[in-house]
């Protein structure tokens, strides 16, 4: 983390904003929600009274730029294009980290709860907007979907391995996150295993690719007045079936912010009607319970963070073991297509 100076702006931050997009920082504060832990972000005021988001990106490719700058070009809605550079880049890069500058679109939150019909109807409208995107060039550069999902797969069976054997000498959170792994390990090898089927089944089925955010959960959406939206964070933004997307209204993925029926319902107004896959649907649910599970363990297990980091992790875990969770919810999604015993 930089010092921060006592003027309340980090000089080579500063710095940095001034040399790459010509801005001078009046005020740089700190935001601290997100999950990327490769990331810093701050609220950031210009000496003309301008306000944006500046952002250290270290994870990932600048793939959520490029995509973002592309769909405010061809005027989708709830979408916030990141300022160019002074050489017309989407960002500078500055100790091998990437240095994005994006307008600050809201300071509400959706995950806060304030989402009424009018904004879910509009979060189905820059869903819709972006499924139906024209593919570009810029856009055809986008990571594909190729149901593979080995990375994930990977991690976790080396965290099933990892937890499975942590003894009464690791540290509390360590024992903790072990003991909810245990509980859930033959749920989650066999969601593992049905993941893996599903996936080799769907390689070899045909799919309709669109522009997708990839992770448009209620985290990301950001609430103005008049039901307005702002879809953030496209780091994740991929060419896929759009049940990618959709998964997380139909499916629902965080255990604390359950979607309702009267929700779908709005969201679906704004998106209009459509055929999902059931087949589809459950695979990226399964994927993405795999993912949380593993990683959200990971960070519960990694001494080396702060403890009220692991404390909100073991939380994070619990939710997902829970019965509105998402390894709930990918299991039962299985479950309607005759593809998990009961």
């Amino acid at each position: 983390m930089m010092a921060k100076a006592i003027a309340g702006v980090d000089d080579r931050l500063a710095g940095w904003v001034a040399d790459d997009f010509g801005l001078t920082l009046a005020s740089a504060v700190p935001v601290g929600y997100g999950a990327d832990a490769a990331a810093e972000l701050w609220r950031a005021t210009t000496m003309d009274g301008g306000d944006y988001a500046v952002k250290l990106s270290g994870g990932g490719t600048a793939a959520g730029l490029v995509v973002t700058a592309e769909l405010a070009r061809q005027g989708l809605p709830g979408v916030v294009a990141p300022l160019a550079t002074r050489d017309g880049q989407v960002c500078g890069v500055r100790e091998g980290r990437r240095l994005s500058v994006v307008p600050w679109a809201s300071d509400e939150r959706a995950i806060a709860g304030g989402m009424r019909s009018a904004h879910w109807r509009a979060y189905g409208e820059v869903l819709a907007a972006t499924h139906g995107v024209t593919v570009t060039d810029e856009l055809a550069a986008l990571p594909r979907e190729d149901h593979t999902h080995a990375a994930i797969g990977a991690a976790t069976r080396e965290m099933d391995r990892r937890l499975r054997t942590v003894g009464g000498s690791a540290d509390r959170w360590t024992r903790d996150v072990a003991v909810r792994w245990r509980e859930a390990a033959d749920d989650v090898a066999t969601l593992l295993d049905r993941v893996d089927r599903l996936g080799a089944e769907l390689r070899d089925r045909p799919a309709d690719l669109v522009v997708c955010h990839g992770d448009p959960h209620l985290g990301n959406l950001l609430l103005g007045p008049e039901g307005r939206v702002w879809l953030i964070d496209w780091d994740d933004a991929v060419l896929a079936p759009r049940e990618r997307d959709l998964m997380f209204v139909v499916g629902g993925v965080l255990a604390f912010a359950p979607v309702t029926a009267a929700q779908q319902a709005a969201f679906f107004e704004g998106y209009g009607s459509m055929e999902l896959e059931p087949l589809r649907l459950a695979y990226h649910l399964g994927v993405r319970a795999l993912d949380d599970i593993s990683s959200w363990a990971g960070d519960v297990a990694d001494a080396d963070r702060p403890e009220a980091d692991r404390v909100r992790a073991l939380r994070i875990v619990e939710g997902l073991l829970s019965p509105v969770g998402l390894i709930t919810l990918a299991r039962q999604a299985l479950r309607d297509l005759g593809r998990w015993e009961a």
